[in-house]
């Protein structure tokens, strides 16, 4: 992903096309709801859907069985951080009908007009989400978005090649394991590890704050062999690297592949956790289509096949009782959320970090 960064930096949450000319919404699905809050039986609403989502997170097995169902073609695109989504749809040029932002990247949006309120109506079952992924400060009745995945940002430690303990950031940028590290390609994320160390909240981006963390950035990008936001996993799963700071739900498939081999070990200097959301932004062409495709993936039943391919944390309370015994007890997949602080909007001081970090990998 996600989220995956974070967490998170969002899931944020995944190839797609830019819209038709002319192309027109969807037209709602004839029929009364089903007891499990599917539309009944009715005509194939046809047309076609914008996704602009986080890469590795939405099944393409999903998104066919939508098409199917609704004979509604799914164009799907993706990204690696919010900034990214973010200045691609401010932008402008692009129209998207879907997105999927973590919290302080829905606050900016919020802000900025840049969502549309859902029809509730059309969206029978949000029933499904568990109220511990209600009433959260970036949007608290669900006006603007549906969670479609919680996620967090942790490390993996291959055991096999480092046997010393690894308790947090600083273990793990030890000149020592030069040329051995995976990390998310994430400016936000990089950011707020370098704040943690030195007891700094995630978004204390002050210009003093910038200036003090920047050595220890610049320490710690020359030991970064690989950043990688789409699938850090995979340096970790060739044997390129023995360390790596991810989502968790990358952590969570290492630790399907190998959980003897893959430790993940939550940050002792703190992390963050992350909600990333469906959300439709202003200018779509298919609200009602985006809306649909909410619903469609709300289903338990999908909701758990969403989690069997990107174990991420599953905010589908129907859902996670579908899921293995060996799934929930994934440490990765469903790590203890209390006190983790959340990501909010920084408004122009990310500019400042994008800078800071662009910079100080260029001079590498």
């Amino acid at each position: 992903m996600k989220r995956i960064s974070a967490l998170l930096i969002l899931l944020c949450f995944p190839v797609m096309v830019l819209l038709g000319c002319g192309k027109k919404e969807s037209p709602a699905p004839a029929g009364a709801a089903r007891g499990d809050g599917a539309a009944a039986p009715g005509p194939k609403a046809g047309g076609e859907l914008n996704l602009f989502a986080w890469s590795e997170y939405v099944p393409q097995e999903v998104l066919d069985a939508f098409t199917k169902e609704t004979g509604i073609k799914v164009n799907y695109e993706t990204y690696a951080s919010n900034e990214e989504m973010m200045s691609k749809l401010l932008a402008g040029g692009a129209r998207y009908d879907l997105i999927q932002p973590s919290e302080y990247a829905v606050e900016a949006l919020i802000k900025k007009d840049k969502l549309l309120p859902l029809d509730h109506a059309r969206l029978p079952n949000l029933k499904n989400i568990a109220p511990e992924f209600r009433g959260q400060a970036h949007d608290p009745e669900l006006k603007y978005t549906v969670p479609y995945m919680g996620t967090t940002v942790g490390i993996v430690v291959n055991t096999e090649r480092v046997k010393e303990p690894v308790r947090g950031y600083k273990d793990v940028f030890q000149p020592k394991h030069k040329g051995r590290i995976v990390v998310l390609n994430d400016a936000r994320e990089l950011v707020a590890w370098a704040l943690a160390t030195q007891g700094q909240k995630p978004d204390d981006v002050t210009p003093e704050n910038l200036a003090k963390i920047k050595p220890i950035l610049a320490g710690w990008i020359k030991l970064v062999k690989v950043f990688d936001s789409d699938s850090p996993k995979t340096a970790l799963l060739n044997g390129d690297v023995d360390l790596g700071i991810v989502w968790s739900g990358e952590a969570a498939l290492l630790h399907q592949a190998d959980k003897e081999k893959f430790k993940f070990v939550l940050p002792a200097e703190g992390t963050h956790r992350s909600i990333d959301s469906l959300a439709i932004p202003a200018g779509a062409e298919n609200k009602v289509g985006a809306e649909m495709f909410m619903n469609y993936i709300l289903r338990p039943e999908v909701s758990k096949q969403i989690s069997d391919k990107f174990p991420y944390t599953n905010p589908n309370a129907e859902a996670r009782k579908l899921l293995t015994p060996e799934q929930l007890a994934n440490p990765a997949s469903y790590p203890p959320l209390e006190g983790m602080t959340t990501f909010h909007d920084i408004g122009k001081a990310a500019a400042d970090v994008d800078e800071l970090v662009t910079d100080l990998k260029a001079s590498q």
